[in-house]
């Protein structure tokens, strides 16, 4: 039989994880790297980064734009609190592509502008 969580605990499951976002004097932030952990750009958290979840969903707040890129090619990204402890890691791909997080090209040039428009975590059921 598999496990399946009430709402109730997909909720404080996915609350749980991107509180830890939060943990320090400051805000996280969402970086997006290279497969050997490379940033390629940074992105800044509001503090809170997350609302409340619903339904097993936390929505992120604002999040500021890095507007000078490292730059490099995009595989996945990874959230820090901010003390730089990581929190997850996720797949990213381009648009379509059925990654964690989707972007519109993996390819950014040292100075572009990275933004993210919009970002949810999900707890599943199962």
């Amino acid at each position: 039989m598999a496990v399946t969580l009430e709402t109730s605990a997909r909720n404080a499951a996915c609350d749980g994880v991107v509180d830890l976002v939060d943990a320090g004097a400051g805000a996280g932030t969402l970086q997006f790297e290279t497969g050997a952990d490379v940033e390629v750009a940074t992105c800044t958290f509001s503090d809170p980064a997350f609302g409340a979840a619903a339904t097993g969903t936390a929505t992120a707040s604002a999040i500021t734009d890095d507007t000078s890129a490292t730059g490099g090619t995009v595989a996945q990204a990874s959230f820090y609190d901010s003390n730089t402890a990581k929190v997850l890691e996720c797949s990213v791909t381009a648009t379509g592509g059925g990654g964690d997080i989707e972007i519109s090209s993996l390819t950014v040039g040292a100075g572009d502008t990275v933004s993210v428009s919009s970002l949810t975590v999900t707890m599943p059921a199962t």
